[in-house]
């Protein structure tokens, strides 16, 4: 699929407070997530100007900065495209979730405040929403955001910037496990058993339950690609 066929049209980036460059950077990262732009597709900054409204310079400087994060790769006299989706790339983010997301997890039930609870149910809420309506992009930004919503409250800040990177970095791995048939209301349901054990403050029962959650992700994701 070219930038091209996709039902985006002239001028989609709406004017905001961000940056030109951010504008750009936003929406060709939401492009490459949501699989509307193919792993291994090559970009063209022309037509990504074409359909942005944007100009050379802010396009290109957002193109660098996806290079940088990994989600593009420059091919010699190729140009830029789509990272593949790799299969170690998938075991090493789910590794260091592992490790990681486990140990918030137990910092999360024994430091979450009320209002951090209040944060998670009402994502839990609109969770159940996308699962209604099958709303597979909106559902992976909840997923994001009700994991930092566990991370803030862990109340250990670098803790919370790590993990606030793998999940970006799993943004595009999320959208394709959330693609599979009932996979939405089984997050769902992850979700809400997570958030029953951390309003307990049971940090044994959490850490079990997010690594059971992190597993199945895994599990489906392997049966998508």
């Amino acid at each position: 699929m070219t930038l091209s066929q996709t039902s985006r049209s002239p001028g989609a980036v709406r004017p905001n407070t961000a940056s030109l460059a951010d504008q750009a950077y936003e929406f060709v990262k939401r492009e490459i997530i949501t699989m509307r732009l193919r792993p291994g597709e090559a970009l063209n900054e022309a037509e990504l100007m074409t359909l942005t409204g944007i100009g050379r310079t802010p396009v290109h400087q957002a193109l660098h900065r996806l290079v940088h994060e990994g989600m593009l790769t420059i091919m010699p006299r190729k140009g830029v495209m789509v990272r593949p989706v790799s299969l170690d790339d998938v075991l090493a983010i789910i590794e260091v979730r592992l490790i990681n997301e486990s140990y918030c997890v137990e910092l999360a039930a024994r430091h979450a405040q009320p209002h951090d609870f209040a944060t998670m149910e009402a994502l839990l809420e609109r969770s159940a929403a996308c699962v209604a309506t099958h709303d597979v992009e909106r559902m992976m930004e909840i997923d994001r955001d009700f994991h930092l919503a566990i991370s803030t409250a862990s109340r250990n800040a670098v803790l919370a910037e790590i993990l606030r990177g793998l999940h970006e970095r799993s943004l595009r791995f999320w959208f394709i496990s959330l693609s599979e048939p009932h996979h939405l209301e089984d997050v769902h349901d992850e979700h809400l058993d997570l958030f029953r054990l951390l309003r307990e403050r049971d940090a044994d029962g959490a850490r079990q339950s997010v690594q059971r959650h992190i597993e199945a992700f895994r599990a489906t994701l392997f049966n998508r690609i």
